[in-house]
């Protein structure tokens, strides 16, 4: 089984109740934002089932069974809008690209940095981490170092917009993580990237 199949995290996959006076347990699978698959395993004793679909759900009876069942949108806002407006937003990730072998962002990621700023002080208690990717052009070493110094790069220009530095972490992959697969040697502007992630 895929890791996509595997148990996903309840805050960004499923909405798991429990109730005492409820003789079962309810999982609703609910979207992926962006239409990406997810999926959930309901365990009980009598087996397991996989709830995949947006809106499906699965009860576990007092006796161990797995029923599977959906449920309507409009339902699910009715009964537990309360509660999924508490919970936390999305990740939220964003792509800067460099000019070839140095750290100077290109002309249009720097139009980026204010979004990503306004994004990142939006978020109460939000936290960024950075990293920094190269092509393949160069030795392994030199791009290992070049990649964090980009990562360090966007972390010093998120400070200076006033974002708290103690809550962004700045790490470099090299060469190790492209976008587009290359030979080496070869140079390729999108693996000439840091990726920004707000969360």
């Amino acid at each position: 089984m895929t890791s996509a199949l595997k148990l996903l995290t309840v805050v960004t996959v499923a909405l798991l109740l429990l109730a005492c006076a409820a003789p079962t347990t309810r999982v609703i699978l609910l979207p992926e934002s962006g239409g990406r698959a997810s999926a959930v395993e309901v365990r009980s004793a009598s087996g397991t089932q996989l709830v995949s679909q947006p809106y499906q759900t699965a009860e576990v009876k007092k006796d161990g069974q797995v029923v599977l069942g959906t449920i309507d949108p409009v339902r699910v806002i009715e009964r537990y809008g309360g509660m999924l407006v508490q919970l936390p937003s999305a990740d939220e990730q964003f792509l800067l690209y460099f000019e070839t072998g140095g750290i100077q962002l290109t002309a249009q990621s720097q139009t980026l940095l204010p979004t990503i700023l306004e994004h990142a002080h939006a978020r109460m208690g939000g936290e960024i981490i950075v990293v920094g990717h190269t092509d393949r052009v160069g030795a392994m070493e030199a791009n290992d170092a070049l990649s964090l110094q980009r990562a360090r790069t966007i972390r010093d220009l998120l400070i200076g917009g006033g974002f708290k530095a103690d809550l962004i972490e700045a790490v470099g992959r090299g060469e190790r993580s492209p976008l587009v697969s290359t030979e080496d040697e070869v140079p390729e502007p999108k693996n000439r990237r840091a990726e920004i992630l707000i969360r």
